[in-house]
Parts: structure tokens; sequence; C-alpha cells
């Protein structure tokens, strides 16, 4: 009898293994509330067409991921399919933490998505460390009043205006109508907080790249191409005094408030999906639209992706390889984008309705994602803590005017390079 018992509780610890291998651990970041409400919705779709391989869906912040995955895989109980970035999941590729997707991507989906996209997620080897998935390009919002008082016509698509343009109409939509020598309206704010990756970006369209390669390592530059964009910067916040001071300490959105109140006319390089902000939470009666990439020598702007990567410990990569097929099909994939205000990489998504409409400057924004490719940046070894340590510390003292651009520059160059050696 105690024999037979055992023999049962055996079969049954092998059901529930055997039971166990055929679910997939899904790790999810979305967290806008439309972004949230797909993602759920595409997992309840599988699972009611898939019974015998359900999604078990995970929700956890941009806040907490790194350390929640540093933490899996050096105990090796991770997730079977995991939703992060482009920057990161490279890392821990080249650590030995994930799996090469080459085998697992379907040929059609390697087709459609955006090769700039593929770029950020595959290494020196071939190696494709993620799935990229969703994107977003840095616009221009602005106040169509303001322009309309100013008597300025917004630039279109196909003739978009320069860095010059901007500035010439930044400093027609600034006003000090009292005198005192401090505008009411500023006709731009940058968000400027832990700028790093926004000047980074911004700067390809000058054709700064910040990092080269030299016998095999990542180098640290600050030329003339890079210097560009921050002497604009400066300029319009401490010479003309067109572009107010307040983004300094502040992101994009957090200069929407003064956005709604008048106070900035523009703000450019901002995240395209801080429309949705102004959706859920503006004025109802502010008129606002959304202009074109400035153009320097091109238009071109860097972009880390959203990806979805499968651990190297996964249990089940095969179930987790199916789900993600169908969770960024054509169909999915577009749902995803529109329901974060991003854009999804597969071409043939990005032709869909959501993202042709006029209505909250869809079709402007959906034109500059033509411009997005991968920044050096994203495969520099120690960037990181180049990053934090040195990059966004400088910027501030920049911005603050404590430090010239050429100071800027010999300091970012030699103590940049001082950390990149080590790696």
């Amino acid at each position: 009898m105690k024999a037979r018992t055992l023999l049962i509780l055996s079969a049954l610890a092998l059901g529930t293994s055997a039971y166990a291998q055929q679910k997939v651990r899904f790790v999810s970041l979305a967290w806008q509330t439309q972004a949230v409400a797909a993602v759920k919705a595409i997992v309840a779709e599988w699972n009611a067409k898939n019974p015998g391989m359900p999604v078990e869906y995970q929700q956890v912040d941009w806040g907490s991921i790194q350390d929640y995955l540093t933490t899996s895989f050096q105990s090796k109980n991770t997730p079977d399919l995991v939703h992060y970035e482009s920057g990161p999941i490279m890392d821990f590729g080249k650590q030995g933490f994930l799996t090469d997707l080459r085998p697992y991507i379907p040929a059609e989906m390697k087709q459609d998505i955006a090769p700039g996209a593929w770029q950020t997620v595959t290494d020196s080897a071939g190696h494709i460390w993620g799935v990229p998935f969703l994107w977003e390009s840095q616009i221009i919002l602005y106040n169509k009043d303001l322009f309309a008082k100013a008597g300025i016509r917004p630039p279109t698509t196909q003739k978009p205006w320069t860095w010059s343009d901007m500035q010439a109409a930044a400093k027609k939509l600034t006003q000090d109508t009292n005198g005192d020598g401090k505008p009411e309206v500023y006709g731009a704010a940058f968000g400027l907080k832990s700028a790093s990756n926004r000047i980074l970006n911004m700067s390809l369209g000058f054709g700064g790249d910040y990092f080269t390669t030299q016998n095999g390592k990542s180098v640290l530059q600050v030329g003339n191409a890079e210097k560009q964009l921050l002497n604009i910067l400066m300029d319009m916040m401490y010479v003309s005094k067109t572009a107010s001071t307040d983004g300094i300490g502040l992101s994009g959105p957090e200069l929407l408030p003064g956005f709604y109140a008048g106070k900035y006319a523009m703000l450019p390089g901002i995240g395209v999906w801080a429309r949705q902000q102004i959706v859920e939470s503006g004025p109802k009666d502010f008129h606002w639209g959304v202009l074109p990439p400035l153009k320097a020598t091109s238009q071109a702007q860097g972009s880390t992706t959203q990806t979805l990567s499968i651990p190297a410990a996964a249990q089940n990569k095969a179930g987790a390889a199916k789900f993600m097929a169908f969770f960024l099909n054509r169909t999915n994939m577009g749902r995803l984008a529109a329901g974060d205000w991003l854009f999804p990489t597969r071409q043939s998504s990005l032709r869909g309705a959501p993202f042709m409409t006029d209505q909250y400057g869809w079709r402007t924004a959906t034109e500059s994602a033509k411009y997005l490719t991968m920044a050096p940046w994203q495969k520099v070894n120690g960037f990181s803590e180049v990053r934090s340590k040195v990059m966004n510390p400088l910027l501030q003292q920049l911005f603050a005017n404590r430090i010239t651009v050429d100071e800027f520059a010999k300091r970012l160059t030699e103590e940049g390079n001082a950390i990149l050696q080590r790696y």
C-alpha cells in the first residue's frame, strides 16, 4: 500500500512538472493604461487558443527590472520571455545570460522589422539577443495658438525646419511683455535632466557620433560635429535667451505644465510617447501639434528599442518562441505600439491605420520613424558607467553655465576614456 501511494505521488509530481514545463512565464514592462490593456488582451487570446501552453503574465516595473533580471540570471530561476530594452540586453547577452534568437525568428518577421532596429540587438558576431518591437523618436510639440499669434507657419514633413529655422522662430515667439528682462513666453524649453541619451541621439543629425573604435576598443571623441548641438542649446539659453533654463533640472514630460500654461511655445526633443499625457491630462481647450524632426546635416536620430528576449536558463524556450511570434505578429505589434504611443518596428505594422491618422499628430510623428537608426553608444562596453559617472554630471555643469562647451569636451574625453580603458 505504501509503495502504491509513493508511486501515485511520484506520478502526480511528474505530471505537475510536465505541465509546468508547458507554461510560458512572461515578464512585461508595459505601464501605460492602454499598453497594459493591449498586452493582457493578447495574452488572453493566446491562452484561449493554446490551453496546453498557457502564458503566465507577470508585471515588473522599469525601475526594478535590472535588479530583477540580475537576480534571476544568477539564481537561474528565470522567466521564459522578458520584455526590456536593447542597451541592457546587449550586455546580458555578452555575459551569456540570453539565448541567441537566430534559430527562433520567423523569416517573415526578420524581413519585416526595420534593419536599423535589428542593429540595436545584434552583436559583432551576429548573435541576436532580442527581438526589437517598439521604438520612439524625439519630436517637437508646439502651441498652435502662440504660433498663430506670432504669424509663424509650421514646417511640414516635406519641408522641415533646420535648426537655424527653429532658432529664428524661437526668437520671434519669445515675449517679454513687461520689459523686466525675463520673458513671460519662451520660444522653447528643452528637458535636460539626465540628458546623455537625448544629446547622443540628437547629435547624430549633426554627424556627431561621440564614439569610435580604435584597436578594437571604444574611444570617446568630441569634435566640432559633437559640439554643434551643445553650442545651439547654450546659445538659446544664455545668449539669445529664447529657451528657458527651467529644463535643466526637468525631463521633457515635467515641462508639460508650463507648456499648457503658454510659458513655452515649443518643446523640442521630447519623446513621441508624451503625446498621450497631453491627451489624457492636458486642458481640453489646449491647441497643440507635432512638428517633424529638425534637419542639421540630416534628420537622423538614434533610438534604443524595446525588446523581447529568451533567457539562456529558460525552461520553455520553444514555447516562449511560439508565443513571441504570436505576440509580435503584424496585427499585435501594431496594437502594442499604438497602446504605448510609440512606433512598431515592423514596417508593415507602421503602415496601419492608427499611425496614419492626423489626430494627435500621429502622421507627422510616424513620418519621423524613418529617420531612426542605431546610435554608436549602444554597443559601447562601459557606456553605462561613463553616462552615470561622467557624462550626465558634466552636462549638468555645462547647462548650468558653470563650464564651457570646450571644457565639457575636454573633461568628457579624458574622464570618459579613463573608464573605457578598463573594459
